[in-house]
């Protein structure tokens, strides 16, 4: 039997290139999914596109898991976990892509991306894990970065600033909850029943938010509001649920063929992408603020990641440490338990 603390290089390579290009090609489609829902809010409500997301899924991961069988399942007793979970995505990510319309692309990703720093916070506070001194001092410097990205003492803060806060909160949330789910679930169901719910809950969810909240009418994206589309319309939606799809299968892919540590740091990539999209297609150019709360975020996250990676290399005897992949629009990433037994 090989020694388990060494790694198979003739196989570890090619399975970590393969992963990382996965992860990487991923995050490009899911800029690509995000940019489409920028643009589809001008003639759209976002209830109205996540609802159309969840349609997709629907027709795409039913035939699915109907062809593969095996573990794969169309009805599970979990639904009632699957249900509080598509509630928080569906109600994070609406305040996500409401926001579009107020900030730049790349200041909304930015603060969205304090969520793998929530998700670790949250792990020691409610799973009990260990976050020692080093980890510690990467989120402190991960979240001065999320208030320096928000800039609340600048002349431009705004309070949308906190609806892309509420989804890195309700997304880590969601990711904890997915630790109840663990390996009872195939990835494929879960995304199958996460995507669904969250499709029909957003619509109560749009109705009570439009009869609390006085919405002005120039935000027709946030209004109740349905439009039946045509033609054109049709294909733009459907592309722009497809496009989501595929990112989340090439980054499932990612997390299947190699380690969690390893991949999760590229996640970030998705911020530098974002940013040349925006500049290349609105002419969006953020502020120094951003950048700066950007910098210490990434420099933040992919600290974290190093300590994860460093450790599952040196134990075999592991205590548990949250990791979680994270992209904009993607609300059924695999959560993953990485190995430590470093007091760091």
């Amino acid at each position: 039997m090989s020694d388990a603390t060494q790694p198979a290089t003739g196989v570890a390579a090619p399975r970590a290139i393969e992963g990382i290009s996965s992860v990487v090609l991923g995050m490009f489609f899911f800029v690509a999914m995000d940019g489409m829902m920028k643009s589809l809010l001008e003639d759209y409500s976002v209830w109205q596109l996540i609802v159309t997301r969840g349609v997709m899924a629907v027709l795409v991961m039913v035939p699915m898991i109907l062809w593969l069988r095996g573990a794969h399942r169309l009805f599970t007793p979990l639904w009632r976990l699957h249900l509080l979970r598509a509630f928080l995505l569906a109600t994070g990510f609406a305040a996500f892509y409401g926001a579009f319309p107020f900030m730049g692309l790349a200041e909304v990703s930015t603060l969205f991306f304090s969520a793998p720093l929530i998700i670790a916070a949250l792990a020691a506070l409610w799973l009990g894990e260990t976050i020692g001194p080093h980890r510690t001092g990467a989120l402190i410097v991960g979240f001065v970065g999320v208030l320096i990205a928000m800039n609340p003492t600048g002349d431009a803060f705004s309070w949308i600033a906190l609806m892309p806060l509420t989804c890195a909160l309700f997304y880590a949330i969601a990711q904890i909850l997915a630790r109840r789910i663990g390996d009872r679930e195939t990835t494929l169901t879960t995304a199958l029943y996460t995507l669904v719910f969250s499709g029909l809950l957003i619509v109560p969810v749009g109705w009570l938010t439009n009869t609390i909240v006085p919405i002005p009418a120039e935000h027709t994206h946030l209004q109740f509001t349905w439009v039946l589309p045509t033609g054109w319309e049709l294909g733009r939606l459907g592309l722009m649920g497809a496009v989501g799809l595929i990112g989340y299968f090439l980054l499932t892919h990612a997390y299947m063929v190699t380690s969690a540590s390893l991949v999760a740091p590229f996640d970030y990539i998705y911020l530098p992408i974002a940013s040349v999209m925006a500049y290349l297609l609105w002419g969006e150019v953020p502020g120094t603020a951003t950048l700066t709360g950007m910098a210490l975020i990434i420099a933040s996250g992919l600290y974290l990641g190093y300590r994860e990676l460093r450790s599952s290399r040196t134990t075999l005897s592991p205590h548990p440490v949250a990791e979680s992949s994270v992209a904009p629009g993607n609300p059924v990433a695999p959560m993953t338990v990485t190995q430590d037994v470093e007091n760091d």
